[in-house]
C-alpha cells in the first residue's frame, strides 16, 4: 500500500529544476568531484547522517538529484538528537529495522526538511532571513503505518500534503558573521552551518551543528511558542483535534497579553471546562481556511480575508511607522511556521464587536454556580442570564449551598412553583452594598398573582461590625446571608447567598410562626374567611397580639369569638385588612392618612413623635372613641402583600356591641330576661327608651348604660317564680344593677406607653369609686349606690354602698370579666358579677331610731341650753349690787 499517490511527471520536473540550478557562492568553499552521498562518505563527521540516509532509503534519491542544497547535520548533532529522539536513536542503533513502516516515512521527511532542491546562489549575510522551499512535503500520516515498499525507486518527495500543495518552508539567515539555518522570521534561532560548503557535481553540501526541527502540527507549535502560553492552556481537546487535523490552515493568534487585557472574569470563564464553544468560536474568528496559506509576503494594504466563522480580517501597511495590521490588531511575529498551516501573532483579539457574548450564564458557571444554572434552563429561564445589556442583582447559591440545600428540598425541576422561586433571586438594577439600607425592600423580576400582577419584594438585612478601628458591613437578603464579597460583572452585580431563598407564601400560614399571634389565626379559622385572607390579592393585613383580645375585655372577645357572633367577628377580621400592600415606608412617612379595608369601612392613621422616637396609631372606624391602636411596622411579606403587627384590635362601625349582646356572652340569660320583664329590654338593645315609659319621662335617652350582670349561676338558691311575680320588687332589683353612664370614664394618662391606647373597661375600677344607679333616682332609700373596692388577695369587688346586711354577703359581688360597649357613643357596657345584688331595705328601727335618736337628742340639747341660760339669769338677779351715794336720783330726771 502506497502512503501517498505519486505522479511520474514530478522526477522529471526535479531533474529539470536541478540542471538549471546555478552555484555561486561568496563565501569559501570546496570543490569535490563526486556527487553529495560521496562527498558525505569522504567526511567522517557525516557517517551518522549516511547510517540514516541508508535506513531511509534515501542513497538513491540523493545520487538522482541534480543541484540540490543539503544541509547535514554533523555526527555530533546527531548523536544529540538521538539521546532526546527514540526515532533516531532506534534508527541509529538498529541495523535492520523491522518497524511497521518499513520505509521509515517520519524520519525520512525529517531529513528531506534538509533538503533544497537546487543549489544555493548564495548564503545571507544579514539578519533579515531568507526563505527556501525544502523537500519537505509535510502530510497527515496513515494510520496504521503499512510494511508495503516504496512504490518505485528511488523514493521521491511527491507533492502535495496539508500546505496547499507547498513544500514546507525554512529560513537562512547571518548572524554575528556566521551564517544559521532554521532560524524564525526576526533571524533568530537555528542551526549554525559548522563546515565549510562543498560544491558537488549534483549539488552543495553545507554542514550545520544540530539537526533541523521539523515544524509539527498547528498545536504543537502553538503549545511550544512563548508568546501564547495562556492560548495554550484555554485550549479544548477539540479544538487541538481540530488544529491538528485541518490542513491548510492561515491562523491569526493573539499573544498572552492580548488576553490579559480581557476582564478578569471573561479571562476566568474562557479558562472554564464551559467556555469550549466559544473558544471554537474564537479560533474559527482567528482562523483562514483555503487552498493556499496567506504568508506575510502576500499581504498588501486593502487585503481581506475570509475568516473560518465569517468575519473578514482587513489588512493594512502604515509606511510611516513601517508597520503591518491585521484589522484593529498589530501583527507582531509574521509566519510561524507549522506542519499544517502557519501563525502569524498580533497584539489583540480580532472578535467583532458583539460577535461574542459573554453572558452571565458564562460568568455564573464559572463562579460555581452550575446548579442554579441548571435549573434556571430547566425552566426557561435562561433570558434572565443571557442578556448582556440589563442591569442586574443576582442572588445565586453555590453548588456546595445546594449540595447542603438539597435537591429535594427544592420544588420539582422544571415546576411553575420552581420558576417562581428562582424569579425571586433577580432583582433590577445594580444594588452595590453601600447602598443597601437595613430593612430595605427590593422589587424582584417575581410576578405574583397575589400582588395583582406586581413585581415581589424582598427584604434587605444590614448590619455594621465595628473591630478596631475598622468597620465592615454584612449584608443579608430575605433572611440569608451572604459569603464573601459580591461580584460586579457587566451591568451585574452578582450576591453569593448562605441558602435558596424561598418566595414568600400565602399570610395566614405565614403567620402561624408566630405564636404571638395564634388567637387572631384560631379566630379567622373560625370563620369562612381563611381562603379570602389567603388569596384576595394585594392585602395588608394588621394582626393584633394574644394580649390585646384580654385588654380589649373577655366579655367583647367572648363575644366574637362566640358561635353566633360569626358575622361581627369576621367584620372585625376583615376591618384588620387594608386593601393594597402598604410598607411599613409608606404607613410610617406617607402622606396618606385614611386606608380602606376589605370589611368597607376606613382605618384612620396617626402620626406620631415623642421626643426622638415616633409611632402610628391607627383609629378604627367604630369601637368607643378613644380607641387606638399601635401600629408594630414588621413587613412581613407574603404572597399577597404584607403583614403588620398592631397592640389592639380594632372594632369598625359594622359591629354593634350592645349590652344585650354582652350580657349573653356573660352567661347572663336570666338577668337578660329579669330585664326585658321589667320593661328596660330597650337597654339591651342599645336603644333609646320608648315613648310614654317612666324611662322616657325620666329624660335617660342620652344615657349609655353599664349592667351589673350576674351570671346564670349565681341566681342558684333564689326562687325566680316568686320573683316574677312581684313587678316591683322585680324592677327593683334590676334597677340596682343599672347604672347611667353620661361619660366615659378617663383613658390611661400615658397615651404614648405601648398598649395603653384601649380603656376597654366600661367603668373605672377604682378603689372607694362610687356610682349612683337607675334605682338611686326613683327610691326613697339612701342605700341605693354603689362601690367598688379593690380588696387584696380577692380582686375587685362591687357592693351596696352603706348596706349592713347579713354580714354584708348579698350586698357585695366580685367582679368577673366586663365589655365596653359601643352604642350610647361608646360609653357603658356590661360588668360580670358572681353574685345579685339584691337591693338594701333596713330595718324600721335601723330607719327611724336614727332619726328618732337624732330628734330626742337635739330636743335634750335645746332644754340644756335653756335651762343654762336660765341658771345664768338667776344668778345674775340674786347677787349683791351697791347704789350711788343718795340713791338713784330721781331729782335728776325731773331736771
Amino acid at each position: 500500500m502506497r502512503l501517498w499517490g505519486s505522479t511520474p511527471l514530478f522526477l522529471l520536473t526535479l531533474s529539470q529544476l536541478a540542471s538549471t540550478a546555478q552555484v555561486h557562492f561568496e563565501q569559501e568553499s570546496a570543490v569535490f568531484s563526486g556527487n553529495l552521498v560521496d562527498a558525505l562518505g569522504n567526511d567522517s563527521e557525516y557517517t551518522s547522517l549516511l547510517v540514516l540516509l541508508q535506513r531511509t532509503r534515501l542513497i538513491p534519491t540523493l545520487n538522482k538529484l541534480n543541484g540540490s542544497t543539503l544541509f547535514a547535520p554533523t555526527n555530533d548533532a546527531i548523536k544529540r538528537r538521538a539521546s532526546r529522539n527514540a526515532l533516531w536513536d532506534t534508527a541509529l542503533g538498529v541495523e535492520e529495522l523491522n518497524l511497521l513502516d518499513n520505509i521509515q516515512e517520519k524520519l525520512r521527511q525529517e531529513l528531506f526538511y534538509h533538503l533544497l532542491n537546487y543549489s544555493l546562489s548564495e548564503l545571507p549575510t544579514e539578519q533579515d532571513p531568507q526563505v527556501h522551499r525544502t523537500l519537505h512535503f509535510p502530510h497527515i500520516p496513515v494510520e496504521p503505518p503499512t510494511h508495503d515498499p516504496p512504490p518505485y525507486p528511488p523514493w521521491m518527495p511527491i507533492p502535495g500534503g496539508t500546505l496547499g500543495g507547498e513544500p514546507q518552508r525554512l529560513r537562512i539567515s547571518s548572524r554575528e558573521g556566521e551564517t544559521w539555518v532554521g532560524v524564525d522570521a526576526f533571524g533568530e534561532g537555528g542551526a549554525e552551518t559548522t563546515k565549510a560548503q562543498v560544491e558537488t557535481s549534483n549539488g552543495i553540501l553545507i554542514g550545520i551543528g544540530d539537526v533541523l526541527q521539523v515544524p509539527p502540527d498547528l498545536a504543537t507549535v502553538i503549545s511550544s511558542h512563548p508568546s501564547l502560553s495562556y492560548l495554550t492552556n484555554i485550549l479544548t481537546p477539540e479544538t487541538i483535534e481540530f488544529l491538528n487535523t485541518t490542513s491548510e490552515l492561515t491562523l491569526f493568534l493573539p499573544v498572552d497579553s492580548a488576553w490579559q487585557a480581557l476582564p478578569h472574569y471573561e479571562r476566568l470563564y474562557l479558562e472554564s471546562k464551559y467556555a469550549s464553544d466559544d473558544l471554537t468560536r474564537i479560533v474559527n474568528m482567528h482562523a483562514v481556511a483555503g487552498k493556499s496559506l496567506s504568508y506575510s509576503e502576500s499581504f498588501r494594504s486593502g487585503l481581506n480575508l475570509t475568516t473560518i466563522d465569517g468575519p473578514k480580517l482587513r489588512i493594512t501597511y502604515s509606511e510611516e511607522d513601517k508597520k503591518t495590521k491585521v484589522s484593529s490588531a498589530e501583527l507582531l511575529e509574521p509566519d510561524v511556521y507549522a506542519a499544517n498551516g502557519v501563525i502569524h501573532t498580533v497584539s489583540s483579539l480580532l472578535v467583532p464587536k458583539g460577535a461574542l457574548r459573554f453572558t452571565l450564564e458564562k460568568y455564573l458557571l464559572v463562579l460555581n454556580c452550575t446548579s442554579f444554572v441548571s435549573l434556571l434552563h430547566s425552566v426557561d429561564l435562561t433570558p434572565l442570564i443571557n442578556d448582556t445589556d440589563t442591569h442586574w442583582t443576582i442572588l445565586a447559591p453555590r453548588d456546595d449551598v445546594m449540595e447542603l440545600w438539597g435537591h429535594n428540598n427544592l420544588p420539582p425541576r422544571g415546576s411553575e412553583e420552581l420558576k417562581k422561586m428562582l424569579q425571586y433571586h433577580f432583582i433590577p438594577g445594580k444594588w452595590s452594598p453601600e447602598k443597601l439600607k437595613d430593612r430595605m425592600l427590593l422589587e424582584t423580576t417575581l410576578v405574583e398573582e397575589g400582588m395583582g400582577d406586581g413585581r415581589q419584594v424582598l427584604s434587605v438585612d444590614v448590619s455594621e461590625h465595628e473591630k478596631g478601628k475598622e468597620r465592615s458591613k454584612s449584608v443579608g437578603f430575605a433572611g440569608a446571608g451572604t459569603i464573601g464579597d459580591p461580584v460586579l460583572v457587566n451591568n451585574t452585580l452578582i450576591y453569593f447567598i448562605s441558602r435558596p431563598l424561598v418566595p414568600p407564601i400565602d399570610p395566614l400560614t405565614t403567620a402561624l410562626s408566630s405564636l404571638d399571634l395564634s388567637s387572631f389565626l384560631a379566630a379567622v379559622f373560625s370563620t369562612n374567611l381563611a381562603e379570602k385572607l389567603k388569596y384576595t390579592p394585594r392585602t395588608t393585613l394588621l394582626i393584633p397580639h394574644n394580649s390585646a383580645f384580654k385588654r380589649l375585655g373577655l366579655l367583647v372577645s367572648a363575644h366574637l369569638l362566640a358561635a353566633s357572633s360569626k358575622a361581627d367577628l369576621e367584620r372585625v377580621i376583615q376591618h384588620h385588612a387594608i386593601t393594597g400592600v402598604e410598607y411599613a415606608e409608606s404607613l410610617q412617612n406617607g402622606s396618606q392618612r385614611t386606608y380602606g379595608t376589605l370589611e368597607g369601612s376606613d382605618l384612620h392613621v396617626e402620626r406620631k413623635k415623642t421626643g426622638s422616637n415616633s409611632s402610628v396609631l391607627l383609629t378604627a372606624s367604630g369601637g368607643w372613641p378613644e380607641m387606638r391602636s399601635t401600629l408594630y411596622p414588621k413587613d412581613t411579606l407574603t404572597q399577597t402583600g404584607v403583614i403588620h403587627e398592631v397592640s389592639e384590635i380594632l372594632i369598625p362601625r359594622s359591629v354593634d356591641l350592645t349590652v344585650g349582646k354582652l350580657v349573653r356572652a356573660a352567661k347572663g340569660a336570666t338577668m337578660a330576661s329579669m330585664v326585658s320583664k321589667a320593661g328596660l329590654d330597650w337597654v339591651l338593645n342599645g336603644t333609646a327608651p320608648p315613648e310614654g315609659t317612666p324611662w322616657s319621662d325620666m329624660g335617660l335617652s342620652g344615657a349609655g348604660w353599664t349592667l351589673l350582670c350576674p351570671t346564670d349561676d349565681a341566681f342558684h338558691g333564689i326562687n325566680l317564680t316568686q320573683l316574677y311575680a312581684d313587678p316591683e320588687i322585680l324592677r327593683d332589683i334590676v334597677i340596682q344593677h343599672f347604672i347611667p353612664t353620661q361619660n366615659p370614664s378617663k383613658a390611661p394618662s400615658n397615651l404614648d406607653t405601648p398598649d395603653a391606647f384601649v380603656n376597654n373597661r366600661p367603668l373605672a375600677f377604682d378603689d372607694s369609686t362610687t356610682y349612683t344607679t337607675l334605682l338611686s333616682g326613683t327610691s326613697q332609700s339612701l342605700f341605693a349606690d354603689i362601690v367598688f373596692r379593690d380588696m387584696e388577695g380577692e380582686g375587685i369587688v362591687v357592693g351596696i354602698k352603706g348596706a349592713r346586711g347579713a354580714d354584708g354577703r348579698n350586698d357585695w359581688a366580685h367582679v368577673v370579666s366586663w365589655g365596653r360597649s359601643t352604642t350610647g357613643g361608646g360609653t357603658g357596657g356590661v360588668i360580670q358579677i358572681d353574685r345579685l345584688l339584691m337591693p338594701y331595705y333596713p330595718p324600721k328601727w335601723v330607719q327611724y331610731g336614727g332619726p328618732v335618736a337624732v330628734g330626742i337628742g337635739g330636743i335634750i340639747l335645746i332644754c340644756v341650753f335653756f335651762y343654762g341660760v336660765r341658771m345664768v339669769w338667776k344668778r345674775d338677779t340674786t347677787e349683791a349690787t351697791y347704789e350711788p351715794v343718795g340713791g338713784f336720783g330721781h331729782e335728776d330726771d325731773e331736771t
